[in-house]
């Protein structure tokens, strides 16, 4: 169904610096690229919330009949510590203190974000590119921008020369600084240093002998440029001038203003119509970090083991606790906030559940086809996934007096609301059910459970009851509580 021909949608275009309508270059197809991670380090939680965030945008998208390319890259080479010029390759340096192969680093940190996105119900995107896959694509991108002037070749290196290419387009455009500012507020180069300006920036290094990743081109042996790649595989994949491109806000500067310069160079046009940011994740109220151990792993979260939250935390209550910020606002993570999203999630899902089983009546009390508008205008309000979940909030009071005979629904006003129920929380918000799962485990965790139960009337019916009180309390202990009642024994989930 093609939706959007109903839908107006704006979004928080960081180009113009205001919320735009949303206009796409050809009518009902959509392309749009997303920084990946650089693959050298579990995925950390900052992270995986950028990436939920353009998940559920990607999901909307789809929910109303566009048809998305989305793009996602993965960077296996190039990107260099504390994101300079100068220095070590992040996963050269990890594979040399761990004594293995680089592409030992890459492989088994993209099979951790991989099976961390899936935990967290990602959808995943259309094309995965990696920057070791495109190494050809960037030489000649070099080679173009070369010719029109606008790069240098020095020892074996070559820069992007952003003073030249000043001096016909707009370098901080994105960001919003003036390269006359950023010159005057620079140190002079260092002697040894072969840009001529401090602000020029790197497209292709000279590797040393000491450098393990390297590949052949015309100016010798060395490795691309990080902003580079991106240019390359957005533009192979989505065209010289695309939708939508997205990341996180710390990439606004330098890495996606050196994108937009990088292609204007080599096309001679703006690649991007709509940039999208959006912002970090910090935990009880400071900046994550390594380095003061204010860092948490997902897979820290889902088992409990840390020395940051009180308890494990299931993927679905995590991913509910962050849509309920906007994607563009600062998101505080702590275990109050937590446990308060993990009880709104359960109250959210038990709702949905219990819809199900209600009876039907004669008439409905609420306007049930205006509240669902209510949940597209959210979404289309720049994908306000916290206005959308009040909404569903609104529709779950009404579920509960329902379900309390203060109020009645239609047939056809229940199975309306039913449907927009699921398509918001579980297709839109990528949330899963209380008993699910990433996988979609839901059975197999109830054919185990019930094979425990199994066990444990076996145990009553021998008078063992101290194991039939184990079994009872050790999966209360992980939040399945046992029922018994005169239909036997069921259970719950929490």
């Amino acid at each position: 169904m093609q939706l959007y021909k109903n839908q107006t949608i704006k979004v928080y275009n960081s180009l113009s610096g205001k919320k735009e309508e949303f206009k796409p270059i050809n009518d009902g197809h959509i392309g749009m690229y997303v920084c990946g991670p650089t693959v050298y380090s579990n995925v950390h939680l900052g992270n995986c919330r950028t990436f939920m965030s353009f998940d559920m945008i990607f999901r909307y998208f789809k929910h109303l009949g566009y048809k998305v390319r989305y793009v996602r890259n993965i960077t296996d080479a190039g990107h260099l510590v504390d994101d300079a010029d100068e220095g070590e390759d992040k996963i050269a340096k990890k594979a040399r203190l761990e004594q293995i192969e680089p592409m030992e680093v890459v492989q088994r940190y993209t099979v951790d974000f991989h099976n961390t996105l899936q935990k967290f119900n990602f959808l995943p995107p259309s094309i995965e590119p990696t920057a070791t896959g495109h190494i050809i694509e960037q030489i000649e991108i070099i080679k173009e921008i070369i010719e029109k002037g606008f790069a240098y070749e020095v020892n074996g290196s070559v820069y992007f020369d952003v003073v030249e290419f000043n001096k016909t387009n707009d370098y901080g455009i994105l960001s919003g600084r003036k390269l006359e500012d950023m010159i005057a507020n620079t140190r002079e180069l260092a002697a040894q240093s072969d840009k001529k300006n401090p602000q020029d920036f790197a497209l292709w290094k000279k590797a040393e002998p000491e450098h393990i990743m390297r590949w052949p081109s015309p100016w010798g042996d060395g490795f691309p440029g990080w902003h580079l790649e991106c240019t390359a595989m957005s533009t192979k994949y989505l065209g010289e001038t695309f939708d939508i491109h997205g990341g996180g806000m710390d990439l606004k500067f330098p890495h996606h203003e050196c994108e937009i310069a990088q292609a204007q160079a080599s096309n001679g046009s703006a690649p991007v119509n709509y940039w999208l940011h959006a912002n970090m994740l910090t935990l009880n109220g400071k900046k994550m970090s390594k380095s003061t151990d204010n860092n948490i792993y997902p897979n820290e979260i889902f088992s409990g083991d840390n020395n940051i939250l009180s308890k494990a935390f299931s993927p679905s209550a995590v991913r509910f606790f962050m849509m309920q910020a906007h994607y563009t606002s600062i998101l505080d993570l702590s275990n109050d906030a937590l446990l308060a999203s993990e009880k709104g999630y359960l109250k959210l899902m038990e709702a949905i559940t219990s819809l199900k089983a209600i009876e039907t009546g004669s008439k409905t009390e609420f306007d049930v086809a205006a509240w669902q508008q209510k949940c597209y205008d959210a979404m289309n309000d720049d994908f306000n996934s916290p206005i959308l979940i009040a909404h569903l909030f609104e529709a779950v009071k009404h579920i509960n007096l329902i379900k309390d005979g203060k109020e009645t629904i239609t047939k056809e006003d229940k199975e309306l609301l039913e449907n927009t129920l699921n398509t918001f929380a579980f297709d839109i918000l990528g949330l899963t059910g209380v008993n699910e799962d990433a996988n979609g485990n839901s059975e197999k965790l109830e054919e185990v459970v019930n094979l425990l139960i199994q066990l444990r009337n076996d145990a009553r019916s021998n008078k063992d009851f101290a194991l039939s009180d184990q079994i009872r309390d050790q999966l209360l202990a992980i939040g399945i509580q046992l029922k018994d009642g005169k239909d036997g024994t069921t259970f719950s989930a929490s």
